[in-house]
């Protein structure tokens, strides 16, 4: 008797799962995409080999061209097809990036039309229901040969001297931005990276798209820490799985430091009720050294928040996890390398004794971390002019 047959007597359901997991995983592992059906690409003249007269009409027809779409997940499938849109890809980016005038008003509509096509896509659940971004390695974009493409060539266009925003708005509106930001969820940090970049420059480019942007992204972390705090689940990604954090905490340091002063009561609320309580999530690690350069931008820009600040941070300290622990120390000694010798005698207290019991702790990284703060020469003269005022 063969071995599978006794495996199969002995659990006579193993075989059935184990081919289900192969189908699952083959079927998750990459976005859906749109396919060409019954459209057979064929290769277009060259930019550079048609008078100046008609390279906007077979610029517009490759854009075209570009929007067919192919399945990755066959890497045999239609292997010409795949080969004339990467190259017609490649030469768009190079016909943007070195043409002048090429940005007439007519392509606009068709440029966003294959970004759209290429881009927006249902994004597959995880292959691991039990994905550890800290350990796992994620699952990467099977069509990436074509999606780094068309982003490359999105950026170009954003970045292109000839590009005109009051033509751009027309295209580029609220409900893009909104598909946008939905692909910060992807799996893959190659395209998170693209996308963090793109959006910065929309919100660059667009001055009447800031705020939507900016409420869009406030709006998602305040549903993840309204989750979080409800109860209902422990941390903020055991039930949601969300991969871009770092990225958009990364743009909103850039918003941050832009902002005007007097600060606006709705961006201190966003601290406070946001930024803080995420330090509570168990994967702080994956965004930490973001989440905390937006804590120190924003007590850069008032002072007076450092006393909330501090206290939730106190609030908030771990108890059982010591790399946490040497994560809050170095957040608390980025914050009192701003701080302010007004703002430090309100806080000294609370703050030093939760500093006392890091030094007497028993993982020797927490109290080595905590005894760093006396080789801060700004600290320690804030310290003096505590005791000087004292006496």
């Amino acid at each position: 008797m063969s071995s599978g047959t006794i495996v199969d007597r002995i659990d006579p359901f193993a075989k059935r799962q184990e081919s289900l997991k192969k189908k699952q995983k083959k079927s998750q592992g990459s976005s859906r995409y749109r396919t060409g059906g019954d459209v057979e690409l064929t290769a277009l003249p060259l930019l550079k080999d048609v008078p100046s007269s008609e390279q906007e009409e077979l610029f517009i027809r490759k854009l075209r061209q570009c929007c067919v779409g192919f399945d990755f997940m066959d890497p045999v499938a239609d292997l010409k097809g795949k080969e004339i849109k990467r190259a017609t890809l490649n030469e768009v980016v190079d016909y943007i990036t070195a043409g002048r005038g090429v940005l007439t008003e007519p392509v606009y509509p068709e440029i966003i039309r294959m970004i759209a096509s290429n881009l927006f896509r249902t994004l597959p659940p995880s292959d691991n229901p039990d994905f550890d971004p800290e350990e796992d390695d994620p699952t990467l974009e099977a069509s990436w040969p074509h999606l780094t493409l068309v982003y490359e060539f999105f950026l170009r266009f954003l970045e292109s001297p000839d590009f005109q925003p009051t033509i751009g708005k027309k295209v580029i509106d609220q409900k893009f931005v909104l598909q946008l930001l939905e692909l910060f969820d992807s799996e893959d940090p190659r395209e998170r990276d693209f996308l963090k970049t793109v959006l910065h420059r929309i919100y660059g480019k667009f001055l009447g798209l800031r705020a939507f942007i900016r409420k869009q992204i406030n709006n998602f972390f305040l549903r993840k820490v309204e989750t979080l705090c409800s109860g209902k689940v422990r941390f903020v990604y055991e039930t949601e799985h969300f991969n871009g954090v770092g990225e958009l905490l990364e743009i909103l340091g850039s918003i941050i430091n832009g902002f005007a002063l007097p600060l606006k009561a709705e961006h201190k609320q966003f601290l406070v009720r946001v930024l803080i309580p995420l330090h509570k999530v168990r994967c702080l690690s994956l965004y930490h050294a973001q989440l905390a350069y937006c804590v120190v931008q924003f007590l850069e820009k008032d002072a007076t928040l450092t006393e909330q600040v501090i206290k939730g941070l106190l609030k908030f300290w771990p108890k059982t996890c010591s790399q946490k622990e040497v994560m809050f120390l170095g957040e608390i000694e980025e914050i009192l390398d701003v701080i302010e010798p007004a703002q430090f005698v309100k806080i000294q207290e609370p703050l030093f004794r939760q500093i006392a019991k890091c030094v007497s702790s028993p993982h020797f990284q927490v109290a080595e971390r905590a005894l760093y703060f006396w080789n801060n020469e700004y600290i320690m003269s804030l310290c003096s002019i505590v005791l000087y005022v004292g006496c």
